[in-house]
């Protein structure tokens, strides 16, 4: 049964549509990547499900026990983000503030969660240390840990390796993979489409040319095909 149904939407802002008609749904243990040129409407898309932007037209609803506030996010960091000057846990904690019912102050049971993620991220040892004296992919570390304060269902990923070496790069993919097998279904956006035909269930190609279905599917049909070759190339 899908969590997430995107059904007829249409997008944009200022009057300008980025994009119309987009069907797709999401499954419990989906690997959704969104791909395609820049400027096409993919972070529009993601703060649409996260409703802090409102659709042109169209709907996007939860299903299948999902609630709105079970959807964890790790967006693209500004620069000011990336010196916010609190430590580790701190970070990670403000991860339940989105939850219904938070009452300003954190329970034992949230902060002994928010040291398990902490913990499940690789961090432990970084729990007390200033999160704007980490390297980047140790921050991305920390805002994972912080996603998943706020989930255990859905994470939405919005290019979670950018700015990061290869070895950062390789190892926040293989959690993002390990979160991905435990359960949690991830919608990411990506530049790159080898790595998203090579760990992803699904695509979703936006922009000029729309596609939905299976990596394999995409594989096979002319825009993938496209993409791939583009790619190679480059």
């Amino acid at each position: 049964m899908a969590q997430l149904i995107c059904k007829d939407l249409s997008l944009g802002y200022n009057g300008n549509v980025l994009l119309s008609n987009l069907n797709f749904i999401v499954e419990e243990g989906n690997y959704l990547c969104i791909v395609g040129e820049n400027g096409t409407g993919k972070s529009t898309l993601m703060k649409t499900i996260l409703h802090l932007q409102k659709p042109l037209s169209g709907s996007i609803k939860t299903s299948d026990g999902l609630l709105q506030s079970q959807i964890g996010y790790l967006p693209q960091q500004t620069q000011i983000q990336r010196d916010f000057p609190a430590s580790v846990l701190e970070i990670v904690l403000s991860g339940f503030q989105a939850k219904p019912g938070f009452l300003f102050w954190y329970s034992a049971a949230q902060k002994k969660e928010a040291m398990a993620n902490i913990e499940r991220m690789d961090i432990k040892d970084l729990a007390d240390k200033c999160y704007r004296n980490l390297s980047g992919g140790q921050q991305q570390r920390v805002l994972l840990a912080r996603a998943l304060c706020a989930t255990k269902k859905m994470l939405l990923l919005d290019e979670p390796v950018t700015g990061l070496d290869p070895i950062a790069t390789n190892e926040m993919y293989e959690l993002i993979d390990s979160l991905n097998k435990s359960g949690i279904s991830i919608i990411m956006i990506s530049h790159d489409i080898h790595f998203a035909v090579e760990h992803a269930s699904h695509i979703l190609h936006i922009g000029k040319h729309v596609f939905f279905g299976t990596k394999d599917e995409y594989c096979s049909s002319d825009i993938g095909k496209m993409y791939l070759n583009l790619e190679e190339v480059e």
